[in-house]
């Protein structure tokens, strides 16, 4: 299993479909454990994916349709049957409290954890740590709706030639790397800059700027497509994606690993989405999303 992993645990819109269940992805980023709008049936997908309440660390909801979070009320549940021993984070928009109140409450159980609310108010930081910065830009849905992306810091990549000519190895290179100097060598004479990996999960939303924030750069970006083409009229009115809409936010974007999600019940050809992105002039890695699709975020570049 990679430490960097997105498990898609749902991609069906509105409503389940025989093929497909409610929206539900977790993305494994090290020692973090995210769920993304968890929708009805969110918990038995995890036990069908290999994933335990244990592995949960923080959970993003993107707004308040049913479709994405749903399942809110038996995941908080079950990470308080199972004792899950770390504090647990959630992130919603501030203005869908009264939804996640219900949720969060809906039937009897006895607290064991440290759910964390943290809601977002506004487009910004929502949590830092050393190895990564979560933001959230508000999208254009007719409810509150928020992406997030997930970045970790650009680093260097020590380059192996430069470090013999200078005569620095072994415990050297830490220190170099810590200190940035060492023997005056400096680090930027023995290496490169390293982009950190990024990771963005945009769901419901019409076309807006915050769609290019998000997706800029993205290692793996996670990108609703509802509608195809034939049916753009509806998109918009929806506050909703097409295929093509997607596949050029992605070109746009730089990119590198496309998935497509949220499909409507009415389409019944899934190839029909890739062809759709492909012609919108997307040409890096795709997949279209299904229940259980594993899709490892691509190496550093």
């Amino acid at each position: 299993m990679s430490a960097r992993e997105l498990v898609v645990l749902g991609t069906a819109s509105q409503v389940p479909t025989r093929l497909r269940a409610h929206n539900g992805y977790f993305l494994r980023w090290d020692r973090e454990g995210i769920l993304l709008d968890p929708g009805e049936g969110t918990q038995r997908q995890m036990l069908h994916a290999g994933l335990a309440a244990h592995d949960l660390t923080r959970i993003c909801v993107t707004h308040f349709h049913g479709d994405h979070s749903l399942g809110l009320a038996g995941i908080i549940q079950r990470i308080n049957l199972d004792a899950v021993p770390h504090p647990v984070t959630a992130h919603y928009p501030a203005s869908g409290q009264p939804f996640f109140d219900r949720l969060r409450l809906a039937t009897a159980y006895r607290e064991t954890v440290r759910l964390r609310e943290e809601p977002v108010e506004r487009d910004g930081i929502v949590a830092k740590a050393l190895d990564f910065t979560l933001t959230a830009r508000r999208l254009a849905h007719p409810v509150d709706t928020f992406g997030y992306r997930l970045a970790e810091p650009d680093g260097r990549r020590m380059l192996p030639d430069r470090l013999k000519a200078a005569g620095i190895s072994g415990p050297d290179v830490s220190r170099l790397q810590r200190d940035g100097e060492l023997n005056g060598v400096r680090l930027e004479e023995v290496s490169e800059h390293r982009p950190g990996q990024v990771f963005a999960f945009i769901m419901d939303t019409g076309m807006c700027d915050a769609v290019h924030e998000l997706a800029k750069g993205a290692d793996l970006l996670v990108l609703e497509s509802t509608f195809l083409a034939q049916d753009a009229a509806l998109a918009a009115e929806a506050g909703h994606l097409t295929a093509g809409q997607a596949g050029e936010a992605a070109r746009r974007a730089g990119a590198r690993h496309l998935v497509l999600t949220h499909f409507s019940q009415r389409y019944t050809d899934p190839a029909l989405f890739e062809a759709e992105a492909r012609a919108a002039g997307f040409t890096g890695e795709l997949t279209i999303a299904e229940d259980l699709t594993r899709v490892t975020v691509p190496r550093r570049r």
